[in-house]
């Protein structure tokens, strides 16, 4: 049996690196109070960049939240690739969740889109389509397409993409992250209803998010 463990994402080791030196540096020189400062940062950047394991709902017929946090949204909105309107279900990350994405299903990346933009508020409407976002459209294995958009926040300034056009991916696996608050957005293909509710809690590769109609 494979135990838990909660590792660190390679993103968040430059930050953490600097404010640990800092908080060091500012020790060795008896500025206490700014020791303390980037010491709060250091502890802050390690719960920030935690990347635990999780364990992936087996079988067919379902896909998992691509992110950790709150759903703020189930509804229709214009598919980022098509234009067209699909059932679409929003999850909002505050800067207290674990900040990696990963894959909703099984399948190959077909396109990537990355739009730079502003920085509004996350959980507000026009951030979907205002804000700097990164959108891959995935294909499964029975051939539907899921369209999954990272959105920066109010206070996030990178997105990272992990993955190329034409790479593999399973259930579950890591393919990006976004620093310092953000949303995820899933677009559901035809034959697929969502197992959320807005208001729910739900954890990245191990909440069922959405699954096959009966």
């Amino acid at each position: 049996m494979r135990k838990p463990s909660i590792g660190i994402t390679p993103e968040g080791a430059p930050s953490i690196g600097l404010c640990a030196l800092a908080a060091l540096v500012f020790a060795m020189l008896g500025c206490v109070v700014f020791s303390l400062v980037f010491l709060v940062l250091t502890v802050f950047c390690c719960n920030f960049f935690r990347d635990p394991e999780r364990v992936v709902p087996q079988g067919s017929g379902i896909a998992v939240s691509p992110a950790d946090g709150k759903v703020v949204k189930v509804t229709a909105m214009a598919d980022p690739f098509t234009g067209k309107p699909r059932l679409c279900v929003c999850v909002f990350m505050n800067v207290l969740n674990v900040h990696v994405n990963r894959s909703p299903v099984a399948g190959r990346v077909t396109d990537i889109a990355y739009h730079a933009g502003k920085f509004f508020n996350a959980s507000l409407d026009k951030a979907s389509y205002d804000n700097e976002r990164c959108a891959y459209q995935i294909e499964d294995a029975g051939g539907g397409s899921w369209s999954m958009v990272q959105i920066a926040g109010l206070v996030a300034r990178r997105i990272v993409c992990r993955v190329d056009i034409g790479d593999s991916l399973e259930r579950g696996e890591r393919l990006g992250m976004i620093k310092f608050g953000s949303r995820v957005d899933l677009y559901l293909p035809d034959g697929y209803e969502p197992q959320v509710r807005v208001g729910q809690t739900v954890l990245a590769g191990q909440t069922v998010l959405a699954a096959q109609k009966p």
